[in-house]
């Protein structure tokens, strides 16, 4: 059987996190008949799927969702026995498609051809698509993938973008419980829900932020109050007090404010933007300010104070009160009010914020419906301040990606095991039946890689500073170490070394993951210091050569295997979802700008040819 689609090239669907299939595919049962050289949309004639007498019908089960023109497919084809008779289509008859003697689709046929709904190309063939108007022309766009592939500008350069992760916007996963007002870097709830550092997604969030801050434009910034050029006007209830001192901590005047018996919770009243005679205890300023959300202070505060963002949505006149306090809360959240703790420290810190996202997280943990939340639609309205302490450079800006990149850096350089010179991850972990579980503690080769990523670039910016240099070297150590050992190095049949993304005995061979830690080898081995290149440069060198002779195993002919369980385990294949695969494309990619050997570049052509719907030729 032959079927015809409109010549069109597959839309291209970008896609942030690349563990989640992009919005807009269809996944619905309406169904698109194919004709030659005419696409057309039947709204009314269902799926249907007849019992044939050898075999039990499938479970029932449709899905007529509509989200604006984007068609929605169910995943089963079931129905009442197909009704012969008149159609609205004259010249077309309404006939069962009996598929591999299993179950029966509902088809159409015109003289000598049979069309079929696309409700069941998209299942069976894993085919995705969506309906699209071009001045004012309606087509239907196929899909093999519904992932993007990132074409090089350049040679890869350690000193900038990492890959494509300017992308990413990693603190907005489902799976970041919050981006932690201590730390200032995300929380996983990936395999435990209660929240944990999990090293490989804070480098990313790291990453990101860097990369953004090389490719967006400059961002707008406004200082509100550094107790010397910029004083705001606060407003200081009765018995409250705000000064601008010299502060030898600082080194520079700040605004050092007292509100007596003005701890945190002796006051959530609603701020009313006009009623003055409303506002809450405790040093207050007023802001109206719009679109700018990321929030940046040096701070200084003794126990029991706490300082308040109050967000309202413009449209629905919704308040909402962010409380950041003296506390090792991760979050917390009740109806309007969202607590976020910044640790206990009385000494000075810089606290970067995303209002929004701080927002977001907070609802999400009282399990409300989701929601996007546009930025355009909320405005800061004020601030207070209550408790005792200190603020300098209060800052509202449209973005603070190299505060954030730091962030990551420092986290680091802080959280590094000294005698394994590691980051651990702290949760059980189980990859695949048959292999050992990863114990609390176990290591990732992709988690050092994108660490070494992170404190290269961190090195580089900072003109040097040395404490990232050492970080980065010290973290080679576990590429070193067997897994068997405690380290991430395995050996393929003996001969090939190979550094896993997860150390699991027997061995996984997760392809992705080893090329992120190569990415981060070849930065060290660029950005170093002539002393330290020699161990990343041998590393480096020993995982391209390995990975040459193994990247043929993960070509299925129409894909990619995410790893080799199908050998060491002799289980089925692992087959890499279109999200992955286009990661082993763009890999492939840019280490083909740093390696002339012709099989990087002629493998990732092919491997975009299977995105395209093509196949290895068969005997």
């Amino acid at each position: 059987m032959e079927i015809h689609i409109l010549p069109h090239p597959p839309a291209r669907v970008s896609h942030d996190d690349p563990h989640t299939i992009p919005k807009g595919v269809i996944d619905g049962n309406l169904h698109l008949w194919v004709f030659d050289r005419v696409l057309c949309v039947d709204a009314m004639w269902g799926s249907r799927v007849s019992k044939t007498p050898a075999h039990a019908r499938m479970g029932h089960q449709e899905n007529t969702k509509h989200t604006g023109n984007i068609l929605n497919l169910s995943d089963s084809y079931v129905g009442d026995p197909v009704e012969r008779g008149a159609n609205d289509l004259q010249g077309y008859e309404e006939i069962d498609c009996h598929i591999n003697g299993e179950f029966t689709v509902g088809c159409r046929k015109e003289g000598g051809e049979v069309y079929l709904p696309f409700s069941f190309l998209h299942k069976y063939f894993e085919v995705y698509g969506k309906l699209a108007t071009y001045d004012g022309y309606e087509r239907f766009e196929w899909s093999h993938s519904y992932s993007k592939v990132y074409y090089p500008k350049g040679k890869y350069d350690p000193r900038g973008v990492f890959m494509y992760f300017e992308n990413y916007n990693v603190e907005v996963r489902e799976r970041v419980k919050c981006v932690t007002a201590i730390e200032g870097v995300p929380v996983s709830t990936q395999w435990e829900v209660q929240g944990y550092y999990y090293p490989t997604q804070i480098a990313q969030f790291g990453l990101s932020h860097y990369s953004k801050n090389l490719t967006e434009p400059e961002p707008r910034s406004k200082v509100f109050e550094d107790g010397d050029k910029e004083l705001a006007s606060w407003e200081v209830p009765l018995g409250a007090s705000l000064s601008r001192v010299l502060d030898a901590g600082a080194g520079s005047y700040v605004a050092q404010f007292n509100s007596p018996g003005g701890g945190f919770f002796s006051s959530v009243n609603k701020l009313q933007a006009d009623n003055e005679d409303s506002l809450p205890s405790g040093v207050f300023l007023k802001v109206d300010h719009v679109l700018d959300f990321i929030l940046s202070l040096n701070l200084k505060l003794s126990g029991n104070s706490s300082f308040t963002v109050v967000l309202q949505n413009r449209e629905k006149r919704e308040v909402f009160h962010l409380h950041y306090i003296f506390s090792d809360l991760l979050i917390s959240a009740q109806d309007q009010h969202i607590y976020h703790g910044i640790g206990l420290s009385s000494g000075w810190r810089r606290i970067t914020r995303d209002l929004i996202v701080d927002l977001q997280k907070g609802l999400v943990y009282q399990n409300k419906p989701k929601r996007k939340l546009s930025r355009s639609k909320f405005k800061v309205m004020g601030l207070i301040f209550r408790g005792s302490g200190s603020l300098d450079n209060l800052t509202l800006s449209s973005s603070e990606h190299l505060a954030q990149f730091y962030d990551a850096a420092r986290w680091f350089v802080r959280h590094q095991d000294p005698s394994t010179g590691g980051w651990p991850n702290p949760v059980k972990r189980r990859v695949a039946p048959g292999m050992a579980d990863l114990e609390p503690g176990w290591y990732s080769a992709m988690g050092q890689g994108h660490a070494i990523s992170v404190l290269a670039r961190a090195y580089h910016h900072s003109g040097g500073d040395p404490q990232y240099l050492r970080s980065a070297v010290a973290a080679l150590r576990p590429f070193r170490v067997p897994s068997a050992e405690g380290g991430v190095l395995s050996s393929f049949l003996g001969k090939f070394p190979w550094y896993e993304e997860y150390p699991t005995i027997p061995a996984s061979f997760v392809l992705n993951g080893f090329i992120y830690s190569l990415l981060g080898l070849y930065d060290l081995k660029t950005i170093s210091s002539p002393d330290y290149v020699k161990e990343a440069a041998d590393l480096f060198d020993q995982g391209m050569s390995s990975l040459k002779r193994l990247l043929l195993l993960y070509d299925t002919g129409s894909g990619t295997s995410y790893d080799l369980r199908h050998f060491t385990l002799g289980s089925p294949p692992n087959l890499a979802r279109w999200d992955y695969h286009a990661t082993h494309v763009n890999q492939l990619l840019l280490l083909a700008t740093i390696d002339r050997d012709p099989l990087l570049i002629s493998t990732a052509e092919r491997w975009i040819g299977y995105m395209n719907g093509k196949r290895a030729a068969h005997n």
